[in-house]
């Protein structure tokens, strides 16, 4: 076991590993942190200490692999608050959950996900809500990835309105970046894309609740001058309608190449894809309830509803329209989004939370945490 070690700001997460999105958000704060020289404490399931990242932390890896799944982050928070004890940082910024948070990040709600995918609660359903509700109701302050978020936390756990603050999440502007002419055109042949076709991308890891349903539908059928390329999980069938690219390690590479993005999900509480899209200087189709659509401008991107039955459709039609008379590209991405999209800019903005405010609310048996970076 490490031994407990103080730090002015400790971050708890899921885990420090190259994966998800929400283990890309925590490798940018951590980042973020280490430019402005604040080092953190780390309580996480798992640490990859092979990660650039793990040379900014100070590791206190929580393994909870001896407990049963759906009581793991009932065992991982029992095991944080003995660490806390010790460790006594003044604040606590929770990216996953946990009730010891002075700042809590909400990134999604449990019952917005299966209000949105109709599915039924069952026991470990219940014990989620449980530690949201616990999470959120003790958190000095939360942070809301969008609009989106602050209303369900409103709607959902009756969190007070003025304890939320909206900062929607970075992206690596050196990662996602537009092509010039000769690059694109060299995308495009590295992903053996048809000349003949406009290209739409997409990428995802869960095809179900990235709404791919509703994509196979349409391009299985569809005769328009079109074609899906998918990127992440395989699919079942291809066809020259349904490209399959693989996992891509450079997904910019993707989007810059292809004319636009689909984000039709099921539940998105952001989508850091539309972002992302953007920055590579392709516009987005993008569903109404996906919570990055609040952050593009009209020009970058073409909004559906999924209750409308032919909105995607009439989607897939404006963006050829905007492909075949050139109004497609964005030439200047950044002022295309209401927000800097900048991991520092970001980060700056979680210090100053941390930096403000009262005495820790959040009570912890022993040594108390206190707040004020």
């Amino acid at each position: 076991m490490s031994e407990p070690v103080r730090s002015e700001l400790a971050i708890t997460a899921q885990a420090l590993k190259a994966s998800g999105g929400a283990e890309r958000y925590t490798r940018d704060v951590i980042a973020g942190l280490h430019r402005q020289g604040i080092r953190p404490i780390l309580f996480a399931r798992e640490i990859d200490t092979s990660l650039e990242e793990a040379a900014w932390i100070d590791p206190q890896p929580l393994n909870v692999r001896w407990a049963p799944r759906k009581l793991r982050n009932l065992a991982f928070n029992w095991r944080l608050k003995r660490r806390l004890r010790d460790a006594r940082p003044r604040c606590v910024f929770a990216i996953n959950h946990s009730p010891y948070a002075d700042i809590a990040l909400c990134g999604g709600t449990h019952p917005g996900s299966l209000e949105a995918t109709g599915r039924r609660a069952g026991i470990g359903d219940r014990l989620q809500f449980a530690l949201e509700r616990r999470t959120y109701t003790n958190a000095r302050r939360i942070v809301a990835h969008s609009e989106l978020m602050k209303r369900e936390l409103i709607r959902y756990y009756e969190i007070d309105a003025n304890k939320i603050d909206v900062i929607y999440p970075p992206v690596d502007a050196d990662r996602f970046r537009p092509l010039d002419v000769d690059a694109r055109a060299a995308a495009r042949r590295h992903f053996n894309l048809p000349d003949d076709r406009i290209v739409f991308a997409f990428s995802s890891t869960s095809h179900a609740r990235k709404g791919y349903g509703l994509i196979e539908k349409f391009f299985t059928q569809t005769k328009l001058p079109v074609c899906v390329v998918i990127a992440g999980r395989p699919v079942a069938q291809t066809s020259d309608t349904i490209r399959y690219a693989g996992y891509c390690r450079d997904i910019g590479l993707l989007f810059a190449a292809a004319d636009f993005t689909l984000i039709p999900s099921i539940y998105e509480p952001f989508g850091l894809v539309g972002v992302e899209s953007v920055l590579c200087g392709t516009p987005v189709v993008v569903a109404s309830n996906v919570g990055s659509a609040e952050t593009i401008g009209a020009e970058a991107k073409i909004e559906f509803s999924r209750d409308d039955a032919d909105g995607f459709a009439h989607a897939i039609h404006a963006a050829i329209a905007r492909v075949q008379t050139g109004k497609a590209r964005l030439s200047t991405p950044r002022q295309h989004l209401v927000y800097d999209p900048d991991v520092d800019a970001h980060v700056a903005a979680l210090i100053n939370l941390c930096r403000s405010g009262e005495a820790n609310q959040v009570q912890i048996s022993g040594p108390q945490c206190d707040n004020g970076v």
